[in-house]
Parts: C-alpha cells; sequence; structure tokens
C-alpha cells in the first residue's frame, strides 16, 4: 500500500506575495541607481574639469528638500501605524501630509532646475566645466523626480480606496507596501544627495 503523499503548502499568503514583489521591485531599481551612481563617480573620477557641486547647486535649498522627504517618511510610517490600530481618518491625514511632502520637494525641484537651466546647465552644456556634469545631474535627478511623482501618485490612489473603506486593522497591508517603496525612494535621495550635491 503506497503512502500518499500530502502537497505541501506556500508560506507566502497573497499579502506576503505583494511584498515580496514590492522587495523585488526595489531591488532592481536599487541596482539602477547604483549603476547611475557608479556611472557618476566614473565619470567625475576621470575628469580634469569636473565643477565642485557646491559651486553650481544650491545646497541650502536641497538640505531642505531632504529633509523635507524625511519628514514625510515619518508621515508614511505614522499612516500606517494609525490603521494598523483601526484610525482610517489618521492614516488619511498623514497620508495627505505625505503627498504634501512629496508635492513641495517636487516643486523645490522644479524651481531648481528651472534656475539652473537659466544659468545654462543643461544635457550638453555646463559653463561651470565639463558637459557630462549636466547630464549626470539631470538624469540621476530626473530618474529620481519620476519615483517621487509615481509615489505621490501611489498615495492619492491609497487615500481614495482609504476614503472608501477599504482599509482597516485588518486588511492594512497594501498601505504597507506603499510604505516600503516610500522609504526607498526616501533613502535614495539621501544617497542621491550625498554623492552629487556634497561630495
Amino acid at each position: 500500500m503506497t503512502a500518499t503523499v500530502e502537497p505541501a503548502e506556500s508560506p507566502l499568503t497573497p499579502e506576503s506575495w505583494g511584498k515580496l514583489g514590492m522587495w523585488i521591485f526595489l531591488a532592481g531599481d536599487a541596482m539602477s541607481f547604483g549603476a547611475l551612481l557608479a556611472g557618476y563617480g566614473a565619470l567625475r573620477a576621470g575628469s580634469i574639469d569636473w565643477p565642485y557641486p557646491s559651486d553650481v547647486l544650491g545646497i541650502p535649498l536641497t538640505a531642505f528638500m531632504t529633509f523635507l522627504l524625511i519628514c514625510s517618511s515619518l508621515t508614511m510610517v505614522k499612516g500606517l501605524s494609525a490603521i494598523k490600530h483601526g484610525d482610517s481618518r489618521g492614516m488619511r491625514n498623514y497620508l495627505l501630509l505625505t503627498i504634501l511632502g512629496g508635492v513641495i520637494f517636487l516643486g523645490c525641484q522644479v524651481y531648481e532646475w528651472t534656475h539652473l537651466i537659466n544659468a545654462g546647465l543643461g544635457f550638453s552644456s555646463n559653463p561651470f566645466g565639463n558637459y557630462l556634469f549636466g547630464a549626470t545631474f539631470f538624469a540621476i535627478t530626473g530618474f529620481h523626480g519620476c519615483h517621487v511623482t509615481a509615489g505621490v501618485i501611489y498615495l492619492v490612489c491609497i487615500v481614495v480606496q482609504g476614503e472608501r473603506g477599504r482599509y482597516s486593522a485588518e486588511n492594512c497591508n497594501s498601505v504597507e507596501i506603499l510604505g516600503l517603496y516610500w522609504h526607498f525612494v526616501d533613502l535614495v535621495w539621501i544617497m542621491v544627495f550625498t554623492f552629487i550635491y556634497l561630495l
């Protein structure tokens, strides 16, 4: 008599599949940012006329933008904590603050780009030195800005769904996955700020 073998159950639940998918996406995205920053470092190391970032870029404005994103990470944490305690209104308010932080960050980036372009910095021009400085600066900060824009849209979608009663203390996995994305975007900006603006 042959013993039947019970099929093994997957330890992954629908909730953990979502988190796993986000972690895989973020791992790939981290490699993209890593490649961009490594390319920036290689071009800078091989250039004899690379400008000092402090001579070209507005460090105080960007420091404020960095502080703003760090604060938005805190409001994201508070929003997730609120819904985990069944407080949907608290989640909405904290996520709205996170959206506000993201929108102000993007507004500051538009202001910075406009100022630099008016000063002559572009993808193929740079009155301050090597023209590749402008190309790498706009590529890296623009790539990150696209991520912030996507994050703000993502936040708006979650807030709208929350207003329809979709999330509760027992059903808040989507908010947690959103938090993973937003914290990643904030962490990457700290690296961009360090490598592009400060070093």
